[in-house]
């Protein structure tokens, strides 16, 4: 178990619409990093936490499926990262997915707020964006509140686009759609379910501490 002291951690907050694989990738992105029993802090929007464990298969039974808003709370987990010839301890911060509007339903305004505060303190941002989903017309394609998210994090040393779902044929072909779309910003292609690309963010976060 870790020592929580949150004032000394570096927070990562992962980001972005919802469905795109934000929490699939917490949790995969976790077991990569040696994590075996997931332990996460989940803070509700009145401030109110509690501690949820987890087997990494039992994370994804219970906390991804196909439907928005999936995530309604925050999640966060202590993660430690190799750095040099020790380690460097990091707070992963799996967020409500924001939506291009204002959302009909009070708690996920609520938690979408709640997820604004995440996103101005975080020293990292990951932002995930569905690559196979670009030029569909789904709630999880490129909207404005993904150039949103990009205008307000690039001035972050720590930010970078997960493009996901690249071990679909769709993904991979609309990576350099993406890349047109973001230019400037650094993208690195994964796949939160097949854990590809994974290194390459690992590397990405030891360099942003």
């Amino acid at each position: 178990m870790h020592e929580r002291s949150d004032n000394y951690l570096k927070q990562c907050a992962v980001v972005g619409k919802p469905n795109v694989g934000k929490t699939l990738f917490v949790i995969n992105f976790s077991e990569f990093l040696g994590i075996k029993e997931l332990e996460f802090e989940v803070t509700a929007f009145n401030g109110m936490k509690m501690i949820k464990k987890y087997s990494i298969k039992k994370a994804i039974e219970e906390l991804v499926d196909d439907n928005p808003h999936k995530t309604r709370q925050i999640h966060s987990i202590i993660v430690n990262l190799p750095l040099n010839k020790g380690k460097k301890t990091i707070k992963f911060i799996d967020t409500i997915g924001f939506t291009d509007g204002i959302h009909p339903e009070q708690d996920i305004r609520r938690a979408i707020s709640q997820t604004l505060q995440v996103v101005q303190t975080a020293d990292i941002i990951l932002h995930i964006i569905d690559a196979s989903a670009i030029e569909k017309k789904l709630p999880n394609s490129i909207g404005e509140i993904d150039l949103s998210i990009a205008q307000f994090a690039e001035i972050k040393k720590g930010y970078c686009i997960l493009a996901n779902k690249i071990d679909l044929l769709e993904g991979k072909e609309n990576l350099e759609i993406l890349k047109e779309q973001f230019k400037g910003n650094l993208i690195i292609p994964i796949s939160a379910k097949y854990k590809k690309g994974f290194k390459e963010v690992r590397a990405f976060v030891i360099n942003a501490v």
